[in-house]
């Protein structure tokens, strides 16, 4: 019997509870950001997603391809700590039922901490619901234990992820420490140039990323991380204070629309006092002179004191990083051990499974330590993009971006336009933003037309970063044309980086 198969069906069915979940969260969220970005549309603003996307947030797929975030985020950690849970309570603890009270406290407090700043039905589901479902169905499937199961045989799964662990998290913290990054984005950018973008495979689950993550975004954003709000400012009867503090809500792009639409904020007036409110409820009071001279301070906590979703954010995160590896390894160890069962001797395929997910894992890791393997210092720039290895071409872009080179005196820049290597694109895009080459310009403008959405992004990146005013007829045309939110965002934030600011259409 496949003593591992358990803890891969008992994952996968926390994995599928978290779907439906993630799923119907995110359809919600969608159908709330639709009616924002209808009423902003219909007020005359330039609505982020544009109409395009927008007519997909009414639609059942991007739900759910959008849950798949949480599913294996939130749905991974989840089951990977409650498969733990299941085993510790069974295998050192004899079921004793006295013990089932920390492991309820343990439930009931993750679900109060994601409540702890407002509480939410849906994310209550998740810490609640999933951890159930696991639970009781590894419970169900655990196979009693034999007494020939020895230590080795026990350990066989633990130590190969240990050594990954290690292994991967050195890896990273000494390219962080290398190149002054943060450990996540440095982990992040590395498997996305040297492991998903060096492959078909891996491009396809790049382009999928890039093409829902927004999605499931919207669901735990705070005000200030969305794109785009909507605010109502009534009881104001001076009309020039009423056009001042509407102009600097449009600035944040707090857009006014008319009371009877969905507001993010409204702000009442009184003799001396502007009241900020949320969904009916007063969050704070402040004068005139004060919101005046501090908008941004007041709008800033405004936002904190709106988010419901904070540790819902952080739990998102943490178990992006934790869980989503740590269930994969899973469900390729419980694969491998399945298979092997019926191949080899059951003294040794333990064993033998555990050794080679430990090769894989030494196998993903090395296009991330290959890519990373030598550095470029000013003095041989120009030799290293003109490179046979593409990675070594990357790592002289990164150069070029990280020491300030300018890529407009190293013209050799222009045979990188049409690489077939999409990371390459990328820190050219993001190389040719940092220029201040008045014949770069072009060059930047070109790689709008790039196939590839992550290329198109860092190019409007890029040209937000010169700060060339004369982008923004382009850049806003392209919004309009544009079928991908992800070039959208990016786009607008050019946009608000080249000074451009909403009005409606009619004063425009």
């Amino acid at each position: 019997m496949n003593r591992f198969l358990y803890t891969a069906r008992a994952v996968f069915l926390g994995l599928l509870t978290t779907q439906i979940i993630a799923t119907l969260h995110v359809y919600l969220s969608n159908a709330d950001l639709y009616r924002t970005v209808s009423v902003i549309s219909e007020a005359g603003y330039l609505p982020i997603p544009n109409h395009r996307v927008a007519s997909s947030l009414n639609q059942f797929g991007p739900a759910l391809c959008g849950g798949l975030f949480f599913t294996l985020s939130i749905g991974a950690g989840l089951s990977i700590l409650w498969v733990c849970c299941a085993w510790i309570w069974d295998r050192l603890f004899g079921r004793n039922c006295a013990l089932l009270i920390p492991l309820g406290l343990l439930w009931v407090g993750m679900a109060a901490a994601m409540n702890s700043q407002g509480f939410s039905p849906i994310v209550t589901s998740y810490f609640i619901v999933t951890p159930l479902v696991v639970f009781g169905a590894a419970l169900k499937w655990m196979p009693k234990e034999g007494e020939k199961w020895v230590w080795v045989n026990r350990l066989s799964p633990i130590f190969p992820i240990v050594l990954l662990t290690v292994i991967w998290t050195a890896h990273a913290m000494w390219t962080a420490h290398r190149h002054k990054s943060s450990f996540a984005d440095i982990l992040f950018e590395d498997i996305r140039d040297y492991l998903l973008l060096s492959n078909p495979v891996g491009e396809k689950v790049d382009h999928f990323y890039y093409r829902y993550t927004l999605y499931p975004a919207e669901v735990f954003k705070s005000l200030d991380q969305k794109t785009l709000k909507t605010c109502h400012v009534a009881s104001i009867k001076d009309q020039a204070v009423a056009r001042k503090i509407e102009h600097i809500l449009i600035h944040y792009d707090y857009l006014p629309v008319a009371a009877r639409a969905p507001i993010d904020l409204e702000i009442a007036a009184s003799a001396d006092l502007l009241s900020f409110r949320y969904r009916g409820k007063t969050i704070l009071h402040t004068s005139y002179k004060e919101f005046f001279s501090e908008q941004k301070k007041m709008l800033t906590f405004f936002s904190a004191e709106t988010d419901r979703h904070g540790p819902f954010r952080q739990a998102t995160i943490l178990c992006l990083l934790l869980g989503f590896p740590i269930t994969l390894y899973v469900m390729v160890f419980a694969s491998i051990h399945f298979v092997f069962g019926f191949l080899i001797g059951p003294k040794r395929y333990s064993l033998i499974t555990g050794a080679l997910c430990f090769l894989i894992g030494l196998a993903l890791l090395a296009p991330l330590r290959i890519g990373r393997a030598k550095t470029t210092d000013a003095m041989n720039v120009s030799k290293a993009l003109a490179s046979e290895y593409w990675q070594q071409r990357i790592l002289a872009l990164r150069s070029v971006v990280d020491k300030g080179i300018e890529i407009g005196d190293l013209p050799v820049y222009h045979k990188m336009m049409t690489s077939p290597h999409v990371p390459e694109r990328y820190w050219l895009a993001k190389a040719l933003g940092e220029s201040r080459e008045p014949g770069t310009y072009e060059d930047l403008v070109t790689l709008l037309d790039d196939p590839h959405p992550n290329v198109v992004s860092m190019a409007f990146c890029g040209l937000g970063q010169r700060g060339e005013k004369k982008a923004v007829r382009n850049i806003l045309e392209r919004i309009e044309t544009s079928d991908h939110w992800y070039n959208q965002w990016y786009a607008y934030n050019a946009l608000r980086d080249l000074g451009w600011e909403q009005r409606p259409v009619a004063s425009q």
